[in-house]
């Protein structure tokens, strides 16, 4: 691996790094593109080269992954959640959830109530895929 592909995926990686420390703040490609030291476009185009999504993408299913977290260990209100991960209402919440875990949130919670399993398991078995 060359020095300048080290150094964009270092770059890269210090963005996804602060896209997970701050998955609930409203996070747009100017900030995080200033965090890798590079400009608006060039970090679109490398960021999916590097991790195989957009950044976009990249933050949402962090956001669903963190719901999916409180919705079965938690019996707070779903819209609640919704806010409290970072998504700005609750309809783009509910769509965006059931496009990567592929049911709604209300089903979700209830199928992983009544699992029964030890968490390590659930977390494994309903992890969204890329």
């Amino acid at each position: 691996m060359s020095r300048a592909v080290e150094e964009s995926n270092r770059r890269m990686l210090r963005a996804r790094d602060a896209m997970d420390r701050s998955y609930a703040q409203q996070l747009d490609i100017p900030t995080l593109a200033r965090i890798a030291h590079v400009s608006e476009a060039h970090f679109t185009r490398t960021f999916r080269a590097t991790f195989g999504e957009t950044p976009h993408r990249y933050l949402q299913r962090r956001r669903v992954e963190r719901a999916m977290f409180l919705l079965r260990e938690t019996d707070r209100n779903i819209t609640d959640i919704c806010f409290e991960v970072g998504f700005g209402s609750p309809g783009t919440f509910s769509r965006t959830f059931h496009d990567i875990v592929g049911r709604s949130p209300r089903t979700y919670r209830k199928e992983t109530s009544s699992a029964g399993v030890p968490t390590c398991f659930t977390m494994a078995w309903t992890r969204p895929s890329a």
